[in-house]
């Protein structure tokens, strides 16, 4: 293995983007060369001209119109070229400092995909809403129950695959349900999924968070749907 593939979607981050960037290249990658690759999801604070700069240094794509999450990382999908691919967010809720443990296990060839948990009480994770952490649950137990696994953290951003894993999977949902889709998709695969305890630092709806009850009913939604079709 020689690269790992970072895609990073944004959607209004002017705040955190330079910061997020930074942590990002400060990251240990267990030695293996690192792609960044930036997809602007139609900012409209100014994330988009301040990419602009940086298209020097990374991949940058642009949506002509907001489409999702979901929708930017199938995007970034699309242009990656390294052998393990990680999601990060471009707020500061994730600590890049954990790549490293995420990343070793699929190089030591014990895992095709690894999930960062932030539910598991080994690293430092700021408390959640009670709606959002009732959410997750659910929406964990949702899938454990369809899919016969034993996760904890479903939801979580931080995913790590093996790129050549996920060849033939097409993802086709826009928004945050890319989350439940993708696990859905491994999952039926039986594909050798580790999770690993990552570091928290949730924000509040006053400091940017996006996610809303509506994208859980849809995690539901895509949960059953995709038990039964692709």
């Amino acid at each position: 293995m020689n690269k790992v593939s970072i895609i990073i979607p944004v959607y209004n981050e002017i705040n955190t983007l330079d910061i997020i960037l930074e942590k990002v290249e400060n990251a240990s990658f267990c030695g293996l060369e690192k792609e960044i690759i930036l997809i602007d999801d139609m900012s409209t604070d100014g994330t988009r001209e301040h990419l602009k700069e940086l298209e020097e240094k990374y991949k940058v794509f642009y949506h002509d119109f907001n489409q999702g999450k979901g929708a930017a990382i199938r995007t970034g999908m699309s242009h990656i070229t390294g052998d393990i691919m990680v999601i990060q967010d471009a707020d500061l809720e994730y600590d890049p400092v954990d790549y490293e443990e995420l990343i070793k296990l699929i190089i030591d060839n014990k895992a095709d995909v690894v999930y960062g948990s932030r539910l598991t009480g080994a690293k430092p994770s700021r408390s959640f809403m009670f709606t959002h952490l009732l959410g997750n649950k659910l929406l964990t137990l949702t899938t454990n129950v369809l899919y016969g696994a034993t996760l904890t953290d479903m939801e979580t951003c931080y995913k790590a695959f093996r790129t050549s894993f996920l060849k033939g999977i097409q993802i086709k949902s826009d928004r945050f349900d890319f989350e439940p889709e993708i696990t859905a998709k491994v999952l039926k695969r039986k594909a050798r999924l580790y999770e690993l305890p990552i570091s928290y630092y949730g924000r509040e709806y006053s400091e940017g968070k996006k996610i809303t009850w509506k994208d859980g009913i849809h995690a539901i939604i895509a949960l059953i749907r995709f038990r039964f079709s692709d």
